[in-house]
């Protein structure tokens, strides 16, 4: 089986293990794949079509891909040697098994998705009519503008292809500005509920703490937490579970009391988050030896409470049984 399918052009520095110049397009204009087609075309690949629907979606392939005609899906499959299938996950298999029973899919085509749920395996459809099947998911959060494409370089990418497919895939993904990861079909749930954990929960904590500290009176709560949170994720990346800091990390049990009620007062949407990122924490730093035993006890009963403020941070609360209440294990 080729590794990449023949196109109308050639290239007298392409290799055996480097896809030949290939037309592309894009099924669903979404935040992701007008910026890989972009991508794509600045490594001499050329898009000719593109699907979209709702406006957002015509207005990000006009400002990334200018030009290039907006076509339903199997006109996009019958124009292109490289088909990005970049739709939201839940909408991929019906996707893919549409086009297949259509007859859009061509012998040799390279399909290729972005979601980072699933392998190849959720385009056998597509693979049965001759497809050839890569999962390219870039581990990176999209904004819909020009930035994105600046931002793929550098940025890792979980891919999953057959073996013969794997050099192609690879090289895809180098001349996007990637670094090619190897994921295994089998692994590639894990791999994205990783990424959403360190990702998108991330979003979720920095919106709330910014939102607090304007609540303090802080005038300019991005400029604090900048250099902070920058410092913090820096150390985390070098030194994982030693960089813990904070008033959990040392068993100050008074100060996450405190917190607790403060938040309840202020702000109770976010009381659950607290409690559950604390627990975390303190079960992590008791693991690696930061959260001396002692202080453990008064720590775990304000956290076994809740948040409910009945918690003196003696510890009489909590009766030594943390397997229900207290942390219960954090293995990823």
């Amino acid at each position: 089986m080729s590794t990449v399918p023949p196109t109308d052009s050639t290239d007298s520095t392409d290799t055996q293990d480097r896809p030949a110049r290939l037309t592309v397009g894009v099924v669903g204009a979404g935040r992701v794949g007008p910026a890989l087609a972009a991508s794509l075309q600045l490594a001499g690949h050329r898009p000719v079509a593109a699907s979209g629907v709702s406006d957002a979606s015509r207005r990000r392939a006009e400002k990334l891909l200018p030009g290039v005609p907006l076509v339903p899906p199997a006109e996009v499959l019958r124009r292109a040697d490289l088909v990005l299938l970049t739709v939201p996950d839940d909408a991929l298999p019906g996707l893919v098994t549409g086009l297949a029973e259509t007859g859009a899919v061509r012998p040799g085509q390279l399909l290729v998705h972005t979601s980072g749920r699933y392998g190849v395996s959720v385009l056998e459809p597509a693979l049965r009519a001759g497809a050839l099947p890569l999962a390219l998911h870039p581990a990176m959060t999209f904004t819909g503008s020009p930035v994105d494409v600046q931002r793929l370089a550098g940025c890792s990418f979980g891919v999953t292809a057959p073996e013969e497919l794997r050099l192609a895939a690879e090289a895809l993904v180098i001349e996007m500005g990637g670094e090619p990861e190897w994921i295994s079909e089998e692994n590639r749930p894990l791999y994205h509920a990783a990424l959403a954990l360190g990702s998108n929960h991330l979003i979720t904590l920095v919106a709330q703490s910014m939102e607090l500290l304007r609540t303090a009176g802080v005038g300019a709560p991005d400029r604090m937490l900048g250099p902070l949170l920058g410092a913090a994720l820096d150390n985390a990346l070098r030194s994982g579970d030693a960089a813990l800091t904070g008033p959990v990390a040392r068993g100050d049990a008074g100060t996450v009391a405190a917190h607790i009620a403060e938040l309840r007062e202020h702000s109770p949407q976010t009381v659950a988050g607290y409690v559950a990122m604390a627990r975390a924490t303190a079960d992590r730093a008791l693991a690696h030896g930061l959260l001396k035993a002692e202080l453990a006890e008064d720590l775990l009963g304000v956290l076994a409470d809740q948040g409910t403020g009945t918690g003196s941070g003696t510890g009489t609360d909590a009766d030594g049984d943390d397997e229900e209440n207290g942390p219960e294990g954090n293995d990823r």
